[in-house]
């Protein structure tokens, strides 16, 4: 008797098993389908950075209104770094995120700001060296920062949309250690500041469920890579999914996190490199980012079917085309802002 119910049990442990694998990969196969045809009005955006734009030895600037002349980029994402702005606590200069903004003015464009501990590019937590010492202070100042933000660019109707961090939930750059308490404290005090405009919070595409920033902002953003460099897994690497593996996240993020307002906030426009890009030989950043991935980027994307797509990667296409003689991915680029409908 016992053996026939550890047979038995047995058994139905198998099949319970052979059950799961084969779940697992029809929604392996399901998620690599490649999703239906590419929505049509999808608005195309851009990430633009004046500390990477000056770390690749560009003109920020120039790099700037190129982007906004040449390639007719019309909606700006634009980090705000504390520690280019509040070098000298309660010492603050916002010359260059009002001169962006002006500009982006006069082209008719659009701004999302993001602010907070954790902005875009590396190191991603961009703390001056006053604060970075004490996190009771640091929490306070950056609090008394973020207000100083709002409050000076909240009557500007160039800003859309206020970002409250960079991917909070995700343990990447050099960071202090996360609290979601915390960020709530953030979006409540940005929403307290400036009721009229959306939280925007973001979180990694392909590493996270999305639910915990997606549930806490008024709108979310996805970020999406395709080609990337990890040591973990031995070298380059293209993501195994497609178009559906995003698609069934916002499914689940509009039926449990009632969020219904959905965007790709950086979408892979440049190499993921392995190690500084600009060491870099250009077969080696050809692996995971030229002219031709960069349109079937964009394409998976819209297949994705989100509205609006910020691409990541516009200060290297200035620097390949000016200081490596390499404007394939410009002139690229341009087409597809061109194409919007």
């Amino acid at each position: 008797m016992k053996n026939f119910s550890l047979r038995h049990l047995l058994k139905i442990i198998g099949r319970v098993a052979a059950g799961a694998v084969v779940f697992v990969l029809l929604l392996f196969g399901y998620f690599n389908l490649s999703g239906p045809a590419p929505r049509e009005d999808v608005k195309l955006g851009m990430t633009f950075s004046s500390r990477y734009a000056a770390d690749l030895g560009l003109d920020w600037k120039e790099t700037y209104l190129a982007l906004l002349d040449d390639v007719g980029v019309r909606k700006l994402r634009l980090p705000v770094y504390w520690d280019l702005i509040e070098k000298e606590k309660g010492v603050y200069d916002f010359s260059d995120i009002d001169w962006q903004l002006a500009e982006a003015k006069k082209h008719n464009a659009n701004v999302i700001l993001t602010i907070g501990l954790k902005v875009p590019r590396w190191p991603e937590c961009h703390i001056p060296e006053w604060a970075n010492k004490d996190d009771y202070v640091r929490k306070q100042r950056i609090l008394h920062f973020i207000g100083k933000t709002i409050e000076r660019y909240k009557g500007d109707l160039t800003v859309v949309k206020w970002q409250i961090e960079n991917e909070p939930f995700l343990p990447f750059g050099i960071c202090p250690p996360f609290d979601v308490s915390f960020l709530e404290q953030e979006v409540a005090f940005a929403k307290a500041l400036d009721a009229s405009r959306p939280i925007l919070l973001t979180d990694s595409g392909e590493l996270s469920l999305w639910y915990g920033a997606a549930s806490r902002g008024d709108e979310f953003g996805t970020t999406m890579y395709r080609d990337i460099y990890s040591k973990n897994v031995g070298g380059y690497f293209r993501y195994p999914i497609g178009p559906n593996f995003f698609r069934t996240k916002a499914w689940i993020v509009r039926t449990f996190a009632h969020q219904k307002n959905l965007i790709v906030i950086e979408l892979q426009a440049e190499p993921w490199a392995s190690g500084w890009i600009a060491d870099m030989s250009l077969p080696e950043q050809f692996r995971t980012m030229d002219e031709t991935k960069l349109r079937e980027n964009v394409d998976y994307a819209k297949r994705v079917g989100f509205p609006e797509v910020y691409l990541w990667g516009g200060e290297w296409w200035y620097w390949m085309k000016e200081q490596k003689d390499y404007p394939a991915v410009w002139d690229e680029g341009k087409k597809l802002f061109g194409e919007q409908r």
